[in-house]
């Protein structure tokens, strides 16, 4: 429990101390042996010489060690400017071997340039031991945990939905369905239900990070089977540019927390920039950017698309709110209630809502929801959502208040952020219509 991260080092040069670690790599020369040993934090050099009896044992042991192995060795920490790693080396006076590698490894998880991506996925835990991946989700982390400093400090209450549900609740499509005992389940698409129940419930101010789950049969490089989703919604507003103004604030603040921990470490690693925005995300309706798009690029939505975005579309729309408002952020308003859920609300039958493109990509899908019963229960009929949402329906008989939210998805922001080419690269574990394992 008290084990010392490699990082901290700096503070126990002369002492004796007892450190972890895999073994990264071993130079075995005439007088004296050098070991990388790599914790999750940093690198260190343990020094051994050959020539002295006491450590004979010790010479011998890691003779005989494959790489990859992990061992635990105490000894003298020394300040040493010419080793090149971090200035210092471990002087050892034990050394534990705590598990052997016992196999070769399938691939140089140092170089993965010429690896295959199934490969990769296959062997995933020695995928992430790349210092790259390793980076990925350090900053992952980061960038969770700053969504969370500002959500907590505007007094949200995290709270936790459940993920099997009795009916398939939005769309009665693109659901996985499961046996729960002698009846039928579904994998829950998102939260949405349950955190307008809680704003029925009277919490007013909630989030959520959690599993999401799509039953969609794509293998492109931004859709996944499973995601991590951060949930927002939040009552008493008085309309959805309330919720775009509130998700502004929200991703400056994670840009800022972003910039100032690993913004000099992304560059230098994934060659992309962390730009925290000075000004407003600009806003434009839907038909407008339509006309911008032609007029600037020739391009016309196909007629299937039309009321709402494609990958294209949300690639040209980038493009144009750069030259035109020098931002990475576009707000797009205004959909077609053809394309937007039904508990949206509407004004003049248009749906109060938005899109939030970033990068290229949209990153989210928010609205003022509509909590009046009446109304909701007409614009559910009117999608054909009859039973299916028989008990959503419930939650807006005894009262609720005007209320809105959006949800981040977690795995595709730091695709984004990062400039990663597939969303895999960004997820732990990553799930695709073909993918189960690990």
């Amino acid at each position: 429990m008290n084990k010392i991260a490699f990082k901290d080092l700096k503070e126990y040069f002369g002492k004796e101390i007892t450190i972890e670690g895999f073994v990264e790599n071993i130079r075995d020369l005439q007088w004296v042996q050098f070991v990388i040993l790599r914790d999750f934090t940093d690198k260190l050099q343990v020094t051994i010489e050959k020539s002295e009896e006491k450590n004979k044992e010790m010479v011998e042991l890691i003779s005989n060690l494959p790489l990859e192995s992990t061992i635990k060795i105490t000894g003298t920490l020394m300040e040493s400017p010419k080793v090149k790693l971090n200035g210092m080396e471990l002087i050892p006076s034990t050394i534990e071997v705590t598990s052997e590698s016992h196999h070769e490894l399938p691939f140089n998880y140092k170089d993965l340039e010429h690896v295959l991506s199934d490969t990769r996925l296959d062997y995933r835990w020695l995928d992430l031991r790349n210092d790259k991946n390793r980076l990925i989700f350090e900053v992952q982390s980061a960038m969770v945990s700053a969504l969370r400093e500002y959500v907590l400090n505007e007094n949200f209450m995290e709270i936790h939905t459940p993920k099997l549900i009795g009916t398939a609740s939005e769309s009665g499509s693109e659901v996985f369905e499961v046996k729960y005992f002698d009846r039928k389940a579904y994998l829950a698409q998102s939260p949405q239900f349950y955190k307008q129940m809680a704003m029925a419930a009277g919490f007013e101010r909630i989030f959520e990070v959690a599993p999401a789950f799509r039953a969609e049969n794509s293998n492109s490089n931004r859709h996944t089977t499973e995601f991590t989703s951060f949930d927002i919604e939040f009552s008493y507003i008085d309309s959805y540019r309330d919720v775009m103004l509130f998700e502004q604030k929200l991703l400056t603040h994670m840009l800022k927390r972003i910039s100032e921990k690993y913004g000099e470490k992304i560059k230098e690693v994934f060659g992309v920039d962390v730009i925290v925005p000075e000004k407003d995300f600009p806003v434009i309706k839907l038909n407008d950017l339509y006309q911008e798009l032609e007029t600037r690029y020739g391009y016309q939505i196909p007629k299937e698309d039309v009321g709402d975005l494609n990958a294209e579309t949300e690639k040209l729309a980038s493009r144009f709110a750069m030259e035109e408002y020098g931002s990475e952020f576009l707000f797009i308003t205004d959909y077609s209630k053809t394309k937007r859920a039904f508990y949206h609300m509407r004004e003049n039958d248009v749906p109060q809502g938005y899109d939030l493109i970033w990068r290229g990509m949209e990153i989210t899908t928010g609205a003022q929801r509509e909590h009046r019963y009446e109304i909701l229960k007409e614009q559910a009929l009117e999608k054909g959502l009859g039973e299916d949402v028989k008990f959503y329906l419930e939650f807006f008989k005894y009262g609720c208040p005007p209320h809105g939210g959006f949800a981040l998805g977690v795995d595709r922001m730091t695709m984004l952020l990062l400039g990663l080419p597939h969303l895999r690269e960004a997820m732990f574990i990553y799930r695709n219509p073909d993918r189960l394992e690990p």
